[in-house]
């Protein structure tokens, strides 16, 4: 299958997110890595709707020759071989042409005619496939190629310049918007940056909650409060993480109170996430308390009625745990499904939200 933006640089994702892809069985991950199973033999695409195997058991690989290589097969139900469809093949030609081009602005109509589309079909099959305009996802690009430099050490100028940005000022612009900090202060792991953040008890166990000045932008649920406390500093290793009980007091309780099933209590949000992530997390904190929604049917709220795995693919990914109530959407068969933050609290809080 196709890319979703972000698409990360060939090999540049961690394997955490990859497994989080395996888990919500996420289809725009298709392409990007296969995984294999020790215990089986058998490696798959991310969106193989066989039962999720132990994580001990999986490897990850980037193409199918690799996993062959070492001495997988490919699984028979998945096919992680098959031929992509003319639609799909299309539009990752599509893809491949705007990667070949991030530095210039390249039309719908130059666009279509590369890959042999009028620009009508190309916006929509584009847009159906990827859950992006060409527009966007070329920007997303050009961000995601502007991180790996500024990872790999080059400098600010020459990241920016190599990721397609015409000039720094629309670089810094993105970067605000994108991820809250300028190029310089992530290249630096979130230097200068300072990020506050508590924790707190809930019905759930303990809770971290971390904002920026314009909101929360992340709710994490966990056993242990240092552990939790240790994710926050991997994510940001050069941020300057505050504990600040005082000022986020009042935000924390509010997030407590969703814990404990009140829908009334205000927390500003400042999550990060693609275009397509976003609308499926504005989607999900439209769902009623005491509801619960499929995949699918988020999937045709949001004009995309085939885009149903990527959905759980956003939930798999949603940095705020209960605020942006991913619990509340299950399969279309009844079952659950995933839950990042563990498939008892999800229980738990459904069964919460209908006695009350």
């Amino acid at each position: 299958m196709i890319l979703r933006a972000p698409a990360p640089a060939p090999g540049s994702e961690p394997d955490a997110t990859r497994w989080s892809a395996v888990i919500g069985r996420d289809a725009g991950a298709d392409g990007r890595f296969v995984y294999a199973v020790a215990s089986t033999g058998v490696y798959c695409r991310p969106s193989c709707p066989s039962r999720h195997p132990h994580r001990r058991n999986v490897s990850f690989f980037l193409t199918p020759a690799q996993a062959e290589a070492a001495g997988y097969r490919a699984c028979r139900r998945c096919r992680p071989r098959e031929l992509e469809t003319d639609a799909v093949r299309r539009i990752r030609e599509a893809q491949q042409y705007l990667e070949r081009h991030l530095d210039e602005r390249v039309t719908l109509e130059r666009l279509g005619a590369a890959v042999g589309l009028s620009p009508y079909h190309l916006q929509r099959t584009f847009k159906r496939i990827t859950g992006l305009s060409p527009r966007a996802w070329a920007g997303v690009r050009r961000m995601d190629r502007m991180k790996t430099g500024l990872r790999k050490g080059n400098t600010v100028s020459r990241a920016t310049y190599d990721a397609g940005f015409s000039t720094p000022s629309r670089a810094y612009d993105h970067s605000r918007r994108r991820l809250g900090m300028t190029p310089g202060s992530y290249q630096r792991g979130g230097a200068g940056v300072t990020i506050r953040y508590t924790t707190v008890d809930s019905p759930l166990g303990p809770v971290l909650v971390a904002a920026t000045d314009r909101g929360v932008s992340a709710v994490m649920l966990g056993d242990d409060a240092v552990a939790l406390e240790a994710e926050l500093r991997r994510e940001f290793p050069a941020a300057r993480l505050e504990r600040n009980e005082d000022e986020l007091r009042g935000w924390a309780a509010a997030v407590v109170a969703r814990v404990a099933g009140d829908d009334d209590a205000r927390v500003p949000l400042d999550p990060d996430g693609t275009a397509f992530q976003c609308r499926v997390w504005e989607a999900l904190q439209r769902i009623p308390r005491g509801e619960t929604r499929t995949y699918t049917e988020i999937a045709k709220q949001l004009g995309q009625p085939t885009a149903a795995r990527a959905v759980a693919g956003a939930c798999a990914s949603n940095p705020v745990a209960v605020v942006i109530p991913c619990h509340r959407v299950v399969r279309g068969d009844g079952a659950l499904g995933g839950y990042r933050w563990g498939m008892e609290r999800k229980q738990r809080l459904l069964e919460a939200e209908k006695q009350g």
